[in-house]
């Protein structure tokens, strides 16, 4: 490997903090750390089946790192704030077979929705009675509300719909897990 083409030493993999080794790996971790311990500091641990598990709580404004894929198809809730940070938020959801979100309009706060599996149809409009923006969605489809729009996701499919969403600025209170979107009505 020819290192000549690094302009600083902070960019040359022969850095001294590491050692005078080649390295083919880029992103091969100092050996300090054991793969549990990172395993337990990201919330992530082994489950009996072999499968990662995360630990879905409000991890507040620190640092996180997440395989939101993963996260978002184990949540089994309605609502569960995985992130609450000072200016965004991001929480997770479940919708049943043949459910919604509930007809919603978030007057200052703008809204990004993912949806990473099943099937569903959103609404959106200016109106809460004109929901003239109607469109059918999949997994990796991404919807986005802008602040002031009434909008609606039914999940039309045959398995519980799972997506999440970013608000910016937060929209509910740090730590909100609602189980069922009855709790989470009575709630608001």
């Amino acid at each position: 490997m020819d290192y000549s083409s690094f302009k600083y030493p902070e960019q040359s993999p022969r850095n001294t903090y590491y050692g005078d080794f080649q390295m083919y790996n880029n992103v091969r971790q100092p050996h300090y750390r054991t793969i549990l311990d990172e395993a337990h500091r990201l919330g992530l641990y082994q489950s009996g089946e072999g499968r990662n598990q995360i630990e879905l709580k409000d991890y507040g404004s620190n640092p996180y790192v997440v395989n939101i894929n993963e996260a978002t198809k184990q949540n089994n809730t309605y609502r569960t704030a995985l992130w609450t940070g000072k200016h965004l938020q991001v929480t997770l959801m479940s919708i049943n077979v043949g459910e919604d979100i509930g007809l919603e309009i978030h007057p200052n706060v703008d809204q990004f929705l993912r949806i990473e599996q099943g099937r569903g149809v959103v609404q959106m409009g200016k109106r809460k009675d004109d929901l003239n923006y109607v469109r059918n969605v999949y997994d990796d489809f991404a919807i986005m509300v802008p602040a002031g729009t009434w909008h609606n996701v039914t999940n039309t499919g045959n398995i519980p719909l799972k997506l999440y969403s970013i608000y910016a600025p937060p929209q509910h209170p740090f730590g909100t897990v609602h189980v069922t979107k009855a709790q989470a009505m009575a709630v608001e």
